[in-house]
């Protein structure tokens, strides 16, 4: 298969090559896309056919649910049996953007998406391509990340072409994302809105709306054995070709752990990579080359981070690194999700600094 790259610039003088990427998940193919967090493998999200080419695609597990992304309330009611008050609010509050929110499903939505459960995470992008792609469509998109299953998740079309080119027919490239990890998921079923995944809306943004006593972490965050209930809560997700370890702790003594401890793994005859801030990489030019080090911004700037660990991660991908060593960030406001994500990527191996 030969998969085309085409540029979207301008949505609205584009509504041919967007009609075209419609009709392609209309007929049951499959078109990579951007969002405002990563870049999105979607299938017609009711055509359970459809939706197992994405799986395929991937090499993705079977119960793994997906998410089904919507162009406008409209839609939502088409495959939601209920909103709830609780998802009404969110939705006023952070719709469109990177939150996703489960609720109950109707029929209508295939058993293969939802990795055999009664809910469905439903999705209303800001980007403008992926809302747009989903209006030429027609119906509601199911998109995990265009990746690899388990590789770190794309965010921009080069990315998603390294994982997917001969896979699937199209990408469609909007540029870099903005956020650059995915959305929070939030399971609005109960009487609060537990956190199933943390992302770019983050908990204090939710508490400062619903109130601290009517928002919940989801025990499958913090190691629980439990039944996942949103996608990326039961598998390996994010990992780089090369074993990864965290180095966590004060920001002021990041650089003399990574000093040690690379030091340490030279000794040994590894060839260390290092994912860090600016910060850190400054004081280790002395002891490693350029070409093994990925700045992925300065300390405490959470947004940057964000936006660029995903690549960082994959710039090692063809580089000769044995190891690679990781500098971990807060896990307050967006640093809860940055971190969610590191630790996935390195197994919850950790040093503290």
């Amino acid at each position: 298969m030969i998969t085309k790259i085409v540029k979207i610039e301008q949505v609205k003088e584009q509504k041919e090559a967007l009609h075209e990427a419609g009709e392609i998940l209309r007929s049951g193919g499959l078109v990579a896309f951007p969002t405002e967090t990563v870049y999105g493998l979607g299938a017609n999200g009711l055509d359970a056919e459809a939706c197992a080419g994405i799986y395929a695609a991937k090499g993705r597990p079977s119960d793994n649910p997906l998410i089904l992304h919507v162009a406008n309330r409209s839609m939502v009611e088409q495959i939601a049996a209920v909103i709830p008050p609780l998802a009404e609010k969110l939705m006023a509050a952070f719709c469109p953007g990177p939150i996703t929110l489960i609720m109950q499903r109707k029929a209508i939505v295939p058993d293969r998406i939802t990795g055999g459960l009664s809910t469905v995470g439903i999705r209303m992008p800001e980007n403008d391509v992926a809302r747009a792609l989903i209006q030429a469509a027609g119906v509601p998109i199911a998109a995990p990340s265009a990746n690899i299953s388990g590789r770190p998740s794309p965010t921009s079309a080069e990315l998603t072409a390294r994982d997917l080119d001969g896979r699937i027919p199209l990408i469609l490239d909007g540029g870099p994302c903005h956020f650059g990890v995915e959305s929070t998921i939030v399971d609005c079923t109960g009487n609060k809105a537990v956190i199933l995944r943390p992302g770019a809306i983050t908990r204090e943004m939710l508490v400062e709306l619903l109130g601290e006593e009517m928002v919940a972490m989801d025990p499958a965050l913090v190691g629980a054995d439990v039944v996942p209930r949103a996608p990326g809560m039961k598998y390996t997700h994010y990992a780089p070709k090369a074993p990864l370890t965290l180095i966590e702790g004060m920001p002021t003594r990041m650089v003399r752990a990574f000093q040690r401890e690379v030091v340490r793994l030279q000794g040994e005859g590894q060839v260390v990579g290092v994912m860090a801030s600016h910060e850190v990489l400054a004081g280790l030019k002395e002891i490693l080359p350029a070409e093994l080090m990925a700045d992925y911004g300065h300390q405490g700037n959470l947004p940057s981070i964000a936006a660029n660990i995903y690549e960082a991660l994959r710039s090692f991908d063809d580089k000769p690194a044995d190891v690679l060593l990781g500098e971990g960030t807060t896990d307050q406001g967006l640093g809860l999700a940055i971190m969610n994500r590191l630790h996935k990527a390195s197994g919850f191996r950790t040093i503290r600094a």
